[in-house]
């Protein structure tokens, strides 16, 4: 069987497997959020595409929201984002999240020193209430190569299907490459917790990313489930640690 053939198998057997953890998940109750984060072009649409592409409509909703307005401006920094946390039974995926503000927003300048210093303090906090106040939270961070990104990024732009992904942030991720790798280091570092763990992925192989991906996150929502699926591959999907920070791109 093609290579292809087999992507395409198992990625329908894993997208079968988020139908029965969604049909036991609205049954039981729950409520899950999932965090994507990442470097610009490392892969996190193509991945929540074929997570939610066979889930209810009703019960999944994917989150990316765009620059805040004015008003949002002058808000509490994490207000914009409590109004699309998950009720029971639902699963929210965040598109970027709150950590935009120990990203972009730092490496970029739109926020102070000190609300990038408040941020860092607040999150685990932040999501300790949010598991305390029964979500399960899972954050995953996608990690790519700068010859990678680079690649991709000229395909965005010289392709015209792609053109809705080209942003003029595009255009200093590789310029400023050590200043992200900077914010993401430190990011990382001080949002880890036990309660809300990050998870690294390195996804320079789109289809292998999006396999443990999703292997890992049925793994994680769904334990009873995901216990008949391939154990994501360590090479590619780990556990973030003051070790492991150095397996990450640099």
């Amino acid at each position: 069987m093609a290579k292809n053939d087999d992507y395409d198998r198992e990625i329908e057997a894993l997208q079968l497997g988020f139908v029965r953890f969604q049909q036991r998940a609205i049954e039981a109750g729950e409520k899950d959020l999932v965090i994507f984060e990442g470097r610009d072009a490392a892969g996190k649409d193509g991945a929540i595409k074929r997570i939610v592409e066979h889930l209810s409509i009703r019960q999944t909703r994917v989150v990316a929201l765009p620059k805040p307005t004015e008003r949002e401006q002058t808000q509490w920094y994490f207000q914009r984002y409590t109004a699309h946390l998950p009720a029971v039974g639902e699963l929210v995926i965040l598109n970027r999240s709150w950590y935009n503000r120990g990203g972009v927003e730092r490496v970029m300048g739109f926020s102070t020193l000190s609300e990038q210093e408040v941020f860092l303090q607040d999150a685990p906090i932040f999501e300790r209430m949010l598991t305390d106040g029964g979500l399960q939270v899972v954050k995953l961070w996608l990690d790519i190569s700068r010859e990678e990104q680079g690649r991709r990024l000229d395909e965005r732009r010289s392709d015209p299907l792609k053109a809705l992904k080209v942003s003029p942030l595009d255009a200093v991720a590789q310029e400023k490459w050590d200043a992200y790798s900077a914010a993401r280091d430190e990011m990382l570092a001080r949002t880890h917790s036990s309660h809300a763990p990050w998870t690294i992925v390195k996804t320079d192989d789109k289809k292998q990313a999006r396999l443990n991906i999703l292997r890992f996150l049925l793994k994680s929502l769904a334990p009873e489930i995901g216990r008949t699926e391939k154990e994501p591959d360590p090479n590619v999907v780990f556990s973030y640690s003051a070790d492991a920070a150095n397996r990450l791109f640099r």
